[in-house]
């Protein structure tokens, strides 16, 4: 009887209707007189929360506002910007899928076979012609992938001090999930470690592009509602992002990319939303001016 309380798309992560038109009008912005600054500054000032979203969807592509152009990319494109690249990957299923994309999208880039399970890792993929090289490595426990040899339980923390880094070094960090079902210290005490093991990295080889992967809205069933909903999940979204605040470290807002999307919440997000997640951080790594200008290019 429970269930018939706990229904997605019946009571649960329903869609909110427009109570008018389903579209918007995007105006000039209004000339605001002088005087009027100094009173809305202070009331800014007063604001005891301030929120602003970090992007949104246009004719299917990600606008961010943080002040980053995100460019889109096809295989060519992504080939030319990594070009000399090699980027590590560290954390849950929700990263892999970036390690699975680019595998997917770069015909050129092979996978070794490492022996190792494709949900825990590691991983390995390299184009040679290119010089492209990805790596998968899970995170260390608490871990819900079921069954991992000890030999490969490793944390984040000791992998960054095993990177080089340099401007040819990229590091994606995505850890949130599996710490959802955890106390809050549990996973505070793992992302100090983590910024710690960044900024020894950041201060050894400043060129590192480091890239953190945020938590997103995922799928409801009864089961989740009642231990691990998105509630918990964005308990640590929140927590991620003030202990990385004022490090030099760059955001891939996937909460925000998955809420404004109108494909459903998934753990593991669809590749539609995959496909921006990838645009931003190519976008992070290949400015205009190392971007390939393909004519097939869309």
């Amino acid at each position: 009887m429970e269930e018939e309380l706990f229904q997605s798309a019946v009571n649960m992560k329903v869609f909110i209707k427009a109570s008018g038109p389903a579209h918007i009008i995007v105006l000039p912005k209004p000339k605001v007189l002088n005087v009027m600054i100094p009173i809305y500054r202070s009331v800014q000032k007063r604001s005891a929360v301030k929120t602003r979203p970090s992007g949104y969807y246009y004719q299917s592509a990600w606008r961010a506002l943080d002040g980053t152009t995100v460019h889109q990319f096809n295989s060519t494109a992504i080939s030319q910007c990594l070009k000399g690249i090699t980027i590590h990957i560290y954390g849950d299923s929700t990263v892999r899928q970036w390690y699975e994309y680019l595998t997917n999208s770069l015909p050129d880039l092979k996978e070794f076979d490492l022996q190792s399970s494709r949900k825990t890792g590691p991983l390995m993929a390299l184009d040679y012609l290119n010089k492209i090289l990805v790596t998968f490595h899970s995170h260390g426990p608490p871990i819900r992938f079921g069954s991992m040899p000890v030999s490969q339980l490793h944390h984040i923390a000791n992998e960054l001090d095993r990177v080089a880094g340099g401007t040819s070094t990229v590091v994606v960090i995505g850890i949130w999930s599996h710490f959802s079902t955890f106390p809050i210290e549990v996973y505070i005490r793992r992302l100090l470690n983590i910024r710690k093991a960044v900024v020894r990295l950041l201060t050894r080889a400043p060129g590192t592009l480091v890239v953190i992967r945020t938590a997103n809205p995922k799928e409801m069933t009864l089961y989740e509602s009642l231990t691990n909903s998105d509630w918990f999940s964005l308990q640590r979204d929140k927590v991620l992002r003030a202990i990385f605040k004022g490090a030099n470290v760059r955001l891939v807002d996937a909460w925000e990319m998955t809420l404004a999307h109108h494909l459903p919440h998934k753990l593991h997000p669809e590749p539609d939303i995959i496909k921006n997640m990838i645009d931003v951080v190519l976008s992070y790594i290949c400015p205009l001016s190392r971007i390939l200008k393909d004519p097939t290019e869309s």
